[in-house]
């Protein structure tokens, strides 16, 4: 979207893209360049996929979407495997020619770093935003709830795609509260939690950017319902961790009543996922066990899991394995799923009335 409103705002620049003379690329491609000194123009399948104009199903950028938006689809760049030889730094940055052996999109490299090599293994990255992703397998899958069909990576012969959804609304909303003074320091929330209980009558609906799948209204809005004389801050910072547990919940049930793969293992990360209570409701509402490394920020990780492994380093995916091993476990609770029940319910009221606000 950002090159068609270059490509409005400036037509002298879409002209010279139909002669060859401009190139568009991914963040990877122009990190590549730079590293590279302008040696090595490319993308790669991970990353190139999750811009939506490059198709999974053919593994090429789409001729129909190019021809719908007036893109010159030469102006893309080669797309290379996740593993592939990008070329060296320039020895003048580092001072030595250290080689470039892995690009990779961030949820992609965060699934490869919770070693989610399998069809079934699936991933809960919980950040600003949430996202679920799922390995499918050989195969892209199809979504009629608006999940993404996205390349987790592509090695040698091996293509694995994920199916992902988000919530665009997750950390940046327990950052909301903290800026609204209800509390000042993360480490302050149990207590806070502690001080109320399940249903308060409070419910909070994440959608200061819209409600993505299953849902996909980008006109709803973020809203507090149930507020009475009696509301006090724990309420509220409540009301928000559970609305965050309750979307896990939506986008988990809505994603696997669509695959046909079972669900063999579900891991967290992301600075979110450091709040047990989040995990721990999320794991009941859901009824699967939720696997939580001693690490939670596993993007680099998994780049540096790719390169390693094109270099030599580690010989296979076994090791990798062993080196992500030390994990928390969340078992579900029936219990606290069974009182949540007619919470959910409620809350789920008032999402619909935060639909099409806007």
């Amino acid at each position: 979207m950002r090159l068609l409103w270059l490509f409005q705002q400036h037509p002298e620049i879409k002209a010279r893209a139909t002669k060859g003379k401009v190139r568009f690329g991914t963040l990877d491609t122009w990190v590549v360049w730079k590293l590279t000194n302008q040696q090595t123009y490319a993308s790669e399948y991970s990353c190139a996929s999750s811009t939506g104009i490059y198709d999974p199903y053919i593994l090429d950028w789409s001729g129909f979407f190019c021809s719908i938006l007036g893109i010159p689809s030469s102006i893309f760049p080669p797309v290379f495997d996740t593993d592939a030889d990008f070329g060296e730094c320039d020895p003048s940055l580092f001072g030595a020619p250290i080689p470039i052996r892995c690009a990779v999109g961030d949820q992609q490299g965060a699934m490869f770093g919770q070693c989610c090599f399998e069809p079934g293994d699936c991933k809960l990255t919980i950040g600003t935003g949430a996202f679920l992703d799922i390995n499918v397998g050989a195969r892209p899958h199809t979504s009629v709830a608006g999940f993404y069909p996205i390349i987790g990576w592509k090695t040698g012969k091996e293509v694995t795609h994920l199916a992902e959804g988000s919530s665009n609304t997750a950390g940046n909303a327990i950052d909301w509260l903290r800026t609204l003074g209800l509390f000042s320091d993360f480490s302050e929330l149990d207590a806070m939690l502690d001080q109320s209980s399940p249903g308060n009558g409070v419910c909070f609906v994440p959608a200061f950017n819209g409600v993505q799948a299953p849902i996909n209204d980008y006109l709803a809005c973020g809203s507090i319902m149930g507020i009475t004389q009696d509301t006090r801050p724990c309420h509220v910072v409540r009301a928000v961790l559970e609305s965050l547990a309750f979307r896990n919940k939506q986008l988990f049930e809505s994603m696997t009543s669509e695959i046909s793969t079972d669900i063999q293992r579900l891991v967290c990360d992301g600075g979110v996922s450091e709040n047990s209570f989040i995990i721990q409701l999320t794991s009941s509402l859901i009824g699967k066990s939720i696997l939580r490394p001693r690490k939670t920020d596993m993007s680099a990780l998994g780049a540096a899991f790719f390169a390693g492994l094109a270099v030599g380093f580690w010989e296979n995916r076994d090791e990798l394995k062993e080196l992500v091993a030390e994990c928390n476990d969340f078992h579900p609770d029936r219990d606290v799923a069974l009182r949540y029940q007619d919470i959910i319910k409620q809350w789920l009221k008032a999402m619909k009335k935060s639909l099409n606000w806007y």
